[in-house]
């Protein structure tokens, strides 16, 4: 066929030139991972010490979810498995000395309302081991004092570690480099100032 022939007959089996067999369109794929849907760090009391949200929720769900997960993760014993299902999150939680750290996931928005949570438990595990391991690097031996005193440098320290909801390092060096440069700084400024 002559170069031109080619064209427009190419032309015509484009879906925009009307032809009644569009070519097939390939499935939408769901991604493999799901997202943290929030962390909490709680004392042995109840009280919440520090939560983080990945997704919007009110503030009437956001304290009905937390004292719900917090009364359910309180009761376990230790015997018992560190993860539970609860109104369609996965919680994954583990105490540390007086804190349980608790992170929470839901399935996919993709994958609609009978979607699959294909999350790692045990990566979340270990995710929270990093979390508490990098803590202690920064601060000596975590407590919940730390916490209480010095909550925005534990925002920061997550915030490197969880971007969106996904875990974007767990690096303890990377994680502490900019919290370390930011403390460095705010010395420099003291030191200037007497």
């Amino acid at each position: 066929l002559p170069r031109s022939r080619k064209w427009r007959i190419r032309s015509q089996n484009s879906p925009s030139a009307g032809n009644p067999h569009p070519p097939p369109q390939q499935p939408k794929r769901k991604s493999a991972s799901t997202m943290i849907s929030f962390l909490l760090m709680v004392n042995k009391q109840g009280q919440t010490r520090l939560s983080s949200y990945y997704h919007w929720m009110s503030m009437a769900e956001r304290v009905a979810l937390e004292s719900e997960i917090i009364r359910k993760c309180l009761s376990r014993s230790e015997l018992q498995c560190s993860f539970l299902e609860y109104r369609g999150f996965k919680v994954v939680y583990r105490r540390y000395a007086s804190l349980f750290f608790i992170v929470g996931t839901k399935a996919d928005l993709d994958a609609g309302p009978g979607g699959e949570n294909n999350e790692n438990e045990l990566g979340l595990l270990e995710f929270i081991h990093t979390l508490v391991e990098t803590m202690d690097k920064w601060a000596g031996s975590i407590c919940e004092l730390d916490i209480m005193y010095q909550l925005e440098q534990v925002h920061f320290l997550l915030d490197e570690m969880v971007m969106n909801g996904y875990i974007v390092e767990t690096n303890k060096s990377n994680i502490l480099r900019p919290i370390d440069l930011i403390e460095r700084e705010s010395r420099k400024d003291e030191g200037m100032f007497r």
